[in-house]
């Protein structure tokens, strides 16, 4: 069967389920809101037992872990599914990109497995946010010398 693609884009147009915009919005808003305050919630009982800084860093430590074990048992996909990007808060996003290239290459080992594939999604983020964190700070010295 040979269609054109005019055909083809009017046939896909006409089948294609439509997106209920509003209601990904607000999921995803009210996930990423949610995250967001229980990080803040962490943040506020460390500070109890450390200082800011520290109590900074551990809630951040207890986001990375509970995103990885939430995404190792399948938690953290059915919530994705529902909740959509509102779980691309940075550090819960980065954590899941780390962590299901890791489990789906799981069955090829440990080293080439596991060990290679970890970072296939999240290796690229690390390298360009570096490459243009460099840039930046290249750009922002000279700029703060010159003016």
């Amino acid at each position: 069967m040979n269609i054109d693609q005019k055909t083809y884009n009017e046939y896909v147009k006409k089948h294609a389920k439509k997106s209920p915009i509003l209601k990904n919005c607000t999921l995803a808003f009210l996930t990423g809101g949610f995250i967001c305050t229980f990080g803040q919630f962490l943040t506020f009982i460390y500070s109890y037992f450390a200082d800011e800084e520290t109590a900074k860093l551990l809630s951040t430590v207890t986001l990375i872990f509970l995103t990885a074990l939430l995404t190792g048992i399948g938690i953290f996909d059915e919530i994705a599914k529902h909740a959509g990007a509102g779980t691309l808060i940075p550090i819960t996003g980065f954590a899941n990109a780390v962590v299901s290239p890791a489990i789906d290459n799981n069955a090829e080992g440990p080293i080439l497995g596991m060990g290679a594939k970890m970072f296939i999604v999240a290796g690229p983020v690390i390298v360009y946010g570096t490459l243009a964190s460099a840039i930046f700070g290249v750009v922002y010295y000279f700029v703060g010398h010159c003016f």
